[in-house]
């Protein structure tokens, strides 16, 4: 379907963006993109289809979900730094060590994975972004993950 399509389909994508989200901020409200792992799909010339989106809607922000560049083998620190002035919030997700966590699609809680979050934590302060969302897409004991996430988060204080 749609997320297979290649530089001209997140182009369009990026112009049909552009033009909902000069609605949604002309009624005062913010306009952002959340990203998964297609995203990093590549055009011809290496550009990432997530540096398509933006380019063709250049006023959209964005809703980084770090762990999700990590699945499109992109780099978290690379991308909160190209893409700062557009960071609304950050989704603090991570991913268990290869053949773990099988039954939660290999995603881990927050700070129990392989996410580099001593080296994310110093880009994402130099942004200024202030909105965090714990993030678990498959978690098989939700009250671990909120607790484990709490924790995580509380000891980066």
């Amino acid at each position: 379907g749609e997320r297979e399509g290649g530089e001209e389909h997140w182009r369009a994508l990026g112009r049909e963006l552009k033009a909902i989200g000069a609605v949604v901020t002309g009624e005062g409200l913010k306009f952002a993109w959340h990203n998964h792992h297609w995203e990093y799909g590549k055009t011809a010339d290496g550009t990432s289809f997530l540096d398509c989106l933006f380019q063709e809607a250049p006023d959209m922000l964005w809703e980084a979900d770090l762990a999700w560049i990590v699945r499109g083998n992109g780099d978290p620190v690379t991308e909160i730094q190209k893409h700062a002035h557009r960071l609304a919030a950050v989704h603090i997700k991570d991913i268990a060590p290869a053949g773990e966590c099988l039954d939660e699609d290999g995603w881990a809680d927050p700070g129990h994975g392989v996410m580099n979050w001593d080296a994310i934590r110093p880009a994402l302060a130099a942004t200024g972004v202030g909105l965090f969302i714990a993030e678990h897409d498959k978690p098989s004991d939700v009250a671990r993950f909120a607790r484990r996430a709490r924790d995580t988060v509380a000891s980066w204080s």
